[in-house]
Parts: C-alpha cells; sequence; structure tokens
C-alpha cells in the first residue's frame, strides 16, 4: 500500500513574490521560495507574503487518507507567531489539546544547520534551557527545518509553523492556519470536549470569510506589510489600510460584541492574535504608532474579552512574542533592546458584557 504523499502547493511563477516552482512528475514537486518573512519584498520595496505550502486535509471520513484520530496527529507552534496561534486557540478552546498534542519551539530565531545562513525556528536541547518551550518530542528535529526535509526532500521554500504533523505517516499534513482552524473547528468533533462550539456557523459563513479578507489584507497581514516595507510609500499606503481597518472595527464593536455579531467566531480568533501583539510590538518595532490598540475604547475592551475566554490566556507568551521580535530581526533593531513596557493587563475588566450573547 503506498502512502499518501503531502500535497506541495505553489503559485504560478511570478518574480514579484521571489518565489516559483519546478513540477517535473505528480509525484515530485520542488518548491522554491522566500526562506523567511523578512525576504518576502517586492521590487517597490512592499512586503509580499508568500503561500503556504502543504494542504493536507484531515477528514472525520475514516477512509480518508488523513482521518480524524486521537493521538495520531502533533501540533508544532512558536508562541510568538500569531499565525501559530490561532491553532493553538483552537486546540484550547474546543477541547482538543487532550487528543492532539502540540510543542513550542524557542523564541528567537537561530541558525537551522550548520554551514547555512538560514535563521529559523529551532528547538531547545532540554525541557530547562527556556521555558515555554521544549525539545521536539516526536522526530527528535533541532529545527523546524528538520520537520519539512523528513517530510519532502524536495522542499525549499519557507520553514514557518503553524506545523501539523501526522505522526504515524510521518509528514506534515498542513502548514497553512487558516486551513488548520478549519479542521480544528469540526472535524475532529467526535473526539473534541467542546464540540458544541461552532467557529464557523454556515449561517454566518458569507459574513466571516468577508470580514476575514479585510482583516487580513489590512490588519493580520497589514502590521507586517507596515514593518518589513524597505520604501516610505509601500510603508505609509500600509499604515493608512491598517488604520482605516482598525477604525472599521472600532466602530463594528460599539455596536456588537463580536466581529460578525453578539457571537465568538474565528474572525475573532484571528483579529485577536494581531491586537494583542499591537502595543507590545508593532506600535514599536513595526511602525504602527498613529494610535494604540488600547487608545481605541471598544477593540481594547474587546481585546480583553477575547483574552478573558476560557483556555486562551495560556496562547500568550508576551516573553517569547517580545523576545522574538526584538532579537530575530537585526535589520530592523541591530542592538535587539527589548522593551521593558507597556505590560497591559489583559485580565483586568471589560465592558463588553453589555452585549447578550446569541446562541
Amino acid at each position: 500500500m503506498s502512502l499518501p504523499r503531502p500535497f506541495l502547493f505553489s503559485p504560478a511563477p511570478s518574480h514579484q513574490q521571489r518565489c516559483f516552482a519546478l513540477s517535473p512528475s505528480p509525484n515530485k514537486l520542488t518548491v522554491r521560495m522566500a526562506r523567511s518573512s523578512i525576504d518576502e519584498v517586492s521590487e517597490s520595496g512592499a512586503f509580499v507574503r508568500t503561500p503556504s505550502a502543504f494542504h493536507n486535509f484531515i477528514s472525520q471520513d475514516p477512509s480518508s487518507p488523513f482521518p480524524a484520530e486521537s493521538g495520531r496527529y502533533h501540533l508544532y507552534v512558536s508562541f510568538a507567531c500569531p499565525w501559530a496561534c490561532r491553532c493553538l486557540a483552537y486546540l484550547k478552546i474546543k477541547g482538543l489539546d487532550k487528543i492532539i498534542g502540540h510543542t513550542v519551539v524557542k523564541a528567537k530565531w537561530e541558525r537551522t544547520k550548520d554551514g547555512d545562513p538560514h535563521i529559523g525556528w529551532v528547538f531547545p536541547t532540554s525541557n530547562t534551557e527556556e521555558p515555554g518551550a521544549e525539545p521536539d518530542p516526536i522526530n527528535g528535529a533541532g529545527s523546524v527545518r528538520e520537520l519539512y526535509e523528513i517530510a519532502s526532500t524536495v522542499y525549499s521554500g519557507k520553514y514557518s509553523v503553524p506545523v501539523l504533523w501526522d505522526k504515524n505517516l510521518k509528514t506534515i499534513v498542513n502548514n497553512e492556519s487558516s486551513e488548520i482552524i478549519r479542521m480544528f473547528n469540526s472535524e475532529f468533533n467526535g473526539l473534541a470536549e467542546n464540540a458544541a462550539l461552532d467557529l464557523y456557523p454556515p449561517h454566518l459563513r458569507a459574513q466571516i470569510d468577508e470580514a476575514n479578507g479585510w482583516i487580513y489584507d489590512y490588519i493580520n497581514n497589514g502590521v507586517y506589510k507596515c514593518g518589513f516595507a524597505k520604501q516610505q510609500e509601500p510603508y505609509e499606503e500600509a499604515v493608512e489600510k491598517l488604520y482605516k481597518a482598525l477604525d472599521k472595527c472600532e466602530q463594528i464593536l460599539s455596536k456588537q460584541r463580536y466581529i460578525c455579531g453578539n457571537i465568538l467566531t474565528e474572525t475573532d480568533i484571528r483579529l485577536f492574535v494581531t491586537l494583542i501583539r499591537f502595543d507590545e510590538v508593532y506600535a514599536v518595532l513595526f511602525k504602527c504608532n498613529k494610535r494604540l490598540i488600547r487608545e481605541y475604547p471598544n477593540l481594547f475592551n474587546y481585546t480583553k474579552d477575547i483574552f478573558q475566554i476560557s483556555g486562551m490566556s495560556c496562547t500568550i507568551n508576551m516573553d517569547h512574542i517580545k523576545l522574538n521580535y526584538y532579537r530575530s530581526h537585526p535589520s530592523m533593531d541591530p542592538l535587539g533592546t527589548i522593551p521593558i513596557g507597556p505590560n497591559i493587563d489583559y485580565s483586568s475588566s471589560h465592558d463588553r458584557g453589555r452585549f447578550a450573547l446569541s446562541k
């Protein structure tokens, strides 16, 4: 019986995205692109994120190549990465953490291979090396890069997190957070402790997809367009779009508890992971300083509201977040000095309870 091979996706050739793919046969695909997010810059100096590459899907169908099973899958994340923390949040609030294990990498990027200048996510060598990070218990890998090399001998793209790993087939199932959270939302409901929680309910899907689109483009990815821009014009364009989108969120949240109404959805989780990092990192390092989140009454209280959902707070490690951003990008902050503030208390009271929750 032949094992299912990981599906590697690559976009059409594009110099702007600095990536291209060669596909000599259906079973052998070579993907080459920028090897870290700091490299994803177009000729105009604008940040252009390259796509994820592994797009297999876990299904409730037991005949699926990747069936939903307890103990089969493992999630590799970084506390610093907002995309990875989306997935970790789902593990916690859906009650999946007993059937899907997870491992946290070290906060600061380091060399991933001797003799290679690439820096990226690495694992500590012991449980005591860095609080909150753990050695890889599944493959004994020294870096996330090694996981990609185990999964595919021809892959040469970004070595990003999250990584959803299949322990049976020893391969990457998926490394696209937006797809992983959809799997966690529905495909493990026969095993989830909180199966009744549906963050992508059918009656709101069109609204969720529409909100996800502009929130991703202008806020989630928008802060990176600000921070990684290498010319003044693309930076200013990204900042303008970012704050128009934040103003839109503030207006929406003045009338309802969550972005898509008075019910928590995946849009709120996707937005939260950016908001929680904004004042501590993006306002400083990424020059998103026109207005702080804590200067938006509704957005600030909304961020505290999401943070206080059972299971969410343990997905936020601000020490890891600040260590990564301020120490892993020497071209942006050569001295690597970590600001001591503002140390916001997201567990403090908020006013979001004034909106009745929908069921």
